[in-house]
């Protein structure tokens, strides 16, 4: 329920874009995110501004050219973004989150009950993952010699 506390709290007019994080939000997840390499060029980025880039594509679904010119350039946010799936920050960052609203709403961190549809046991019994996986790599591979030829 909507208290003038959480109203208050919750309130994203203060930010450039309704999508940017609070400095709350940030302090949570900035040491979730890894830091840059060692050696090498030092990292120039504003990983806040990179990770506002990303939030913005998402909760507008506008396209990558479409980022704002105050953002990171479409290049650095983009790639940043395939980084943290690749190298796991995001799942990382989705556990924690998920975690910290179990507790926050007095329920254990990790959930102790599965749900499973009969749709879902059958597709399984069946190979199902198996039969997807080798239909789609048999049309890339056609895909791929009538490019060649």
């Amino acid at each position: 329920m909507w208290t003038a506390e959480k109203r208050e709290r919750h309130d994203r007019s203060g930010l450039r874009y309704p999508s940017d994080l609070s400095d709350e939000e940030w302090r949570i997840v900035e040491p979730l995110i890894p830091p840059a390499r060692r050696g090498g060029r030092h990292r120039s980025v504003d990983v806040r501004a990179v990770l506002n880039g990303v939030l913005y594509v998402l909760e507008t679904g506008c396209q990558w050219r479409h980022l704002p010119k105050d953002l990171p350039p479409r290049s650095t946010v983009h790639g940043y973004l395939h980084l943290w799936a690749w190298d796991g920050t995001l799942e990382r960052i989705h556990h924690d989150l998920y975690q910290r609203v179990r507790v926050q709403e007095g329920r254990e961190a990790s959930p102790t009950a599965a749900v499973l549809d009969s749709q879902s046991v059958r597709a399984a019994e069946k190979g199902g993952l198996q039969r997807t996986r080798s239909a789609t790599t048999r049309v890339r591979r056609l895909r791929g010699s009538s490019t060649t030829s």
